[in-house]
């Protein structure tokens, strides 16, 4: 990346910091239908007191702020709308740092019940949960999309096997509820299944890119669809309001309509609306569009720089790196080219950009849970949208896609046990450290192969000297012989007939019907004292010698991976790449 680039994407950084709360609650373009076109204000007197909202979006991309901006107002004006339940699907709050989130309606009496798959951004959310002020619920994403498409039919309920074994399961851990009494649960038991509920969605809040003057609305340059449709036909169905946020108005284009006009009750032009975290919708950047107009490599050299200046993703050293190598290697041992492949955030991110530079791009096909596919997932504030995606379509609809077709998914932890359980759903004892479940167990429900990456222990050392790793200072372990909450069921993937790896800095494990394997070490790892009393987890040693991975993985000199080749041995030159 050149630095005039460079010098364009900081100056777009201080723009962004400069202006990302500006709104304006009583903006109305002239000469539109005032019962079609609200103001912002107008659209929040239409919610009434009790009623149950969904709002769409990820992260940064499709954030519905000017209802957020508009509901706080008039709560804090006139004390309503209030004990409302809201409902969404991926994250959606700041970290208590970035305005226009959820979090501008995290207020004691505005929510009082929160279900969501994605909890940890929403800090002010967490907190009011722990002074007992909101109660929280959570399940799977994509059996929430699975929901809103039951609700659109007229239905209430979906049944899944999906969550068995985990603490989403009644008969496991305390199912729906993460925080707070509440009389309803919204996950039972049902034979060898679970079946999930959703409340019934009576306002449905939704930010999309354009409208024509008819009413209609338009996704053109958009970064995801998220649950948009299914949103809409769930409200619509059970005799709700639908409010749309667009940035600006379009002339009719009737073959690109997304959205007719007779299924939206009201529409608030708000000129900030963002195309993804940081880009305003009016000035949208092509390369998160199936029309892009940069590289997969480039858009990621760009992604990567502004995470970094904001400090959204952390900067990797050397020992991440090469973690990284050593996760796009395994990947590469038990995928296949064609895959269709799923990218958590965090350290998946990081193999999926080693796999990219390693030139495989071309040989799988990418997918995020908003419904995103091909391309390059982003990162950071901009997760959920991918770097020249070849198309876009629901989230509801790239979840049935995924237990159709998925092949890998690669995902994060926080701690692994001795039954090869994974816990990324919950940080520590208090609210404010949940995360919830996102789409994991969806994701390790549909695929056929399952990487988990992430580090060994939790504030530990480690330096790469002469091509092998040396421990510094130890730290946390994360390999326990109980986790704090199972969000991945070891026990259940072996019954599944799954294929379980686990990358660390230290070596590679995998799941069998004995337990947690140890499959290989870094060099410089001793298995005995590094590994085996390294941590509480009970692990499995290999009959023989176990395996070292070569020191490429570590030092990324004459780096390779190949199709099909073992996760410790660096493929010949004369290989691809």
């Amino acid at each position: 990346m050149n630095p005039w680039t460079k010098a364009r994407l900081l100056a777009h950084v201080a723009w962004w910091r400069m202006t990302w709360s500006r709104h304006d609650l009583d903006y109305r373009p002239p000469g539109l239908d005032p019962r079609r076109f609200l103001t912002a204000r107008e659209a929040a007197d239409r919610v009434a007191d009790g009623t149950v909202c969904f709002c769409n979006g990820m992260a940064g991309n499709g954030r519905c702020s000017i209802f957020f901006w508009a509901l706080r107002d008039r709560f804090l004006r006139t004390g309503h709308p209030r004990d409302l339940t809201w409902i969404t699907v991926g994250a959606q709050g700041g970290r208590g740092k970035a305005p226009g989130t959820l979090e501008e309606i995290c207020l004691p009496g505005l929510i009082t019940r929160h279900i969501g798959g994605h909890l940890e951004t929403k800090k002010a959310l967490l907190r009011l949960a722990d002074l007992g002020q909101v109660r929280l619920h959570t399940m799977p994403q994509g059996q929430m999309t699975f929901l809103l498409e039951a609700q659109a039919r007229g239905e209430d309920s979906v049944r899944s096997t999906t969550g068995v074994g985990t603490f989403l399961d009644p008969r496991v851990g305390r199912g729906s509820r993460v925080w707070g009494e509440d009389d309803e649960a919204f996950i039972e038991a049902d034979g060898d299944a679970l079946r999930y509920r959703l409340p019934r969605v009576q306002n449905t809040f939704l930010s999309a890119s354009y409208a024509d003057a008819e009413g209609n609305i338009y996704m053109r340059h958009a970064t995801t669809l998220t649950e948009i449709r299914e949103s809409v036909r769930a409200a619509r169905a059970n005799g709700g309001q639908v409010f749309a946020g667009v940035a600006d108005l379009v002339p009719p284009c009737p073959e690109e309509v997304f959205l007719p006009a007779s299924e939206v009750d009201g529409i608030v032009v708000h000129p900030w609306t963002e195309q993804t975290g940081s880009v305003q919708q009016r000035h949208y950047w092509p390369m998160f569009t199936t029309r892009a107009d940069v590289s997969p490599i480039e858009g990621a050299a760009r992604t990567k720089f502004l995470n970094e200046t904001v400090r959204i993703t952390p900067r990797r050293g050397p020992v991440e790196d090469a973690l990284a190598r050593l996760g796009a290697r395994v990947f590469c041992a038990i995928s296949r080219p064609g895959a269709l492949v799923n990218i958590g955030v965090g350290m998946p991110e990081e193999v999926c950009r080693a796999v990219v530079q390693a030139g495989f791009i071309n040989d799988v096909q990418f997918m995020s849970e908003t419904g995103v596919i091909g391309g390059l997932p982003a990162p950071g504030v901009f997760f959920g949208a991918a770097i020249c995606p070849t198309r876009m379509v629901s989230s509801a609809e790239v979840f049935h896609l995924a237990y159709r077709e998925l092949d890998t998914t690669i995902l994060g932890l926080l701690e692994v046990d001795s039954e090869g359980n994974v816990n990324v759903s919950r940080r520590g004892p208090r609210a404010l450290d949940y995360v919830g479940p996102g789409g994991l167990p969806d994701l390790t429900a549909a695929a056929r192969n399952i990487l988990f990456v992430g580090s060994w222990q939790e504030g530990a050392r480690y330096a790469i000297r002469d091509g092998r790793l040396v421990c510094l200072r130890p730290g946390r372990p994360k390999f326990l012989d109980r986790v704090a909450e199972v969000t991945f069921s070891g026990r259940w993937a072996i019954s599944q007939g799954k294929m379980v790896r686990y990358a660390t800095p230290v070596g590679v494990f995998r799941l069998t019907d004995r337990g947690v394997e140890v499959e290989a070490v870094m060099p410089g790892v001793d298995l005995r004292r590094d590994v085996l009393e390294g941590a509480p987890i009970h692990l499995v040693a290999p009959e023989g010698e176990v395996p070292v991975v070569d020191a490429s993985v570590l030092t990324g000199r004459d780096f390779r991976i190949r199709w099909g080749g073992l996760p410790w041995e660096n493929p010949p030159a004369s290989g691809r790449p």
